[in-house]
């Protein structure tokens, strides 16, 4: 037996790359908070992927697409003797050749949709032109985003599975390859790697690397940067702040649906235990300005969400009596609310730095620390 160097170093490192990003990406898809890190990741994820693509391409024997195996028959022959010792393939088995163009394909449907996703919900990013046209249908993205995201997740997962059959069922040396880049064959071939593919394979490890750092580093970035604009509610209606920020903040009118508002301006000798009466001129005009920028005329995740969770059920004048609202705060520590900085559920701006301007953003929220 002969060993022979099969994988250069570029894809070994990318190999790893690929693990780390996706992985690390995939665990912080569960945090709100640190969303733009989770979409950093996936774009430097999708960096590394695309570089593989051109890769199979231009890179040395083995790692070219026309050196995969995609014989059915090479492949049917190969799963029918998965726990059987088997012939060992210099570059990608069957199975394996199948699988990372599988890969391929479901990384681009994962990262449009993420993109999509990204745009179209947050309203950030490069596709964020997109928010207004297609806000309705933000959760359909997601869903589909995540669906191809676990579906790349299984791929991985069979992929391991071969990779473990193959090390310790048919005897290979698979795995290790990938560490130090031989394997051990009948017959000699080794790869050479020209100049020309020599300097792709750095500027891919190194491009792949930067795209990460400039990603998390880079504030207000093409492919993260918000799109959400402050509202200066003093400047669009100076009644509107007038009367109601010098009591408390001025909570963004796409926090609640228009009969929400209707029914609130109606009483407002009863308003949550005060008498905040007003003339009816300025009522008149304050509630025109909260019904035409109320949920159901508004593109924000949270008023789509408002309203969804509302159920047609359009009389609840508490914001945080909302089932969206209790639904996003009910694994906060119900301590909080007693802390000095919070003292009220409806003091939002406790925690959420900016939404006097209306904007409720992820990476916007500094929750009080709770002294034990």
């Amino acid at each position: 037996m002969i060993k022979s160097y099969i994988w250069p170093l570029s894809n070994r490192i990318a190999h790893i790359l690929l693990i780390v990003f996706f992985a690390v990406s995939y665990l912080l898809g569960d945090f709100d908070k640190l969303l733009r890190y989770h979409v950093a990741f996936g774009y430097a994820f999708g960096v590394v992927i695309a570089f593989r693509i051109v890769w199979a391409f231009i890179g040395p024997k083995y790692s070219k697409l026309k050196d995969f195996n995609f014989s059915l028959t090479d492949l049917m022959a190969y799963m029918l003797s998965v726990f059987a010792k088997t012939k060992e393939y210099a570059g990608h088995n069957p199975a394996s050749s199948f699988a990372i163009v599988g890969m391929f394909v479901v990384t681009f449907v994962m990262l449009f949709t993420g993109a999509l996703a990204y745009g179209i919900q947050e309203n950030h990013g490069i596709l964020s032109f997109l928010h207004n046209s297609y806000f309705k249908d933000m959760e359909f993205f997601k869903d589909v985003h995540e669906l191809s995201a676990n579906l790349f997740l299984a791929l991985i997962g069979a992929h391991i599975a071969g990779a473990l059959i193959d090390k310790y069922i048919k005897k290979s040396d698979a795995i290790d390859s990938m560490v130090h880049g031989y394997k051990t064959l009948q017959i000699q071939e080794t790869i050479k790697t020209n100049i020309f593919q020599k300097i792709i394979g750095f500027v891919w490890i190194i491009a792949s690397l930067y795209a990460l750092y400039y990603l998390i580093f880079t504030q207000d970035n093409m492919f993260i940067a918000n799109a959400n604009q402050k509202q200066n509610y003093a400047q669009m209606h100076p009644v509107f702040f007038e009367e109601c920020a010098s009591c408390h903040i001025a909570y963004a009118p796409y926090l609640l649906p228009a009969n929400a508002w209707i029914l609130m301006m109606k009483d407002l000798e009863n308003h949550f235990g005060e008498d905040a009466s007003i003339d009816s001129v300025a009522n008149a005009s304050i509630l025109a300005f909260l019904r035409e920028n109320s949920a159901e005329n508004a593109t924000h995740q949270a008023s789509v969400k408002m309203l969804k969770s509302l159920k047609g059920k359009t009389d609840i004048i508490a914001i945080t009596k909302t089932p969206f609202w209790e639904k996003k705060h009910r694994d906060i520590d119900k301590n909080i609310w007693n802390t000095k900085e919070v003292k009220s559920k409806a003091n939002c701006k406790a925690c959420h730095q900016e939404i006097d301007f209306g904007l409720l953003e992820n990476d916007l929220i500094a929750m009080p620390k709770i002294k034990s």
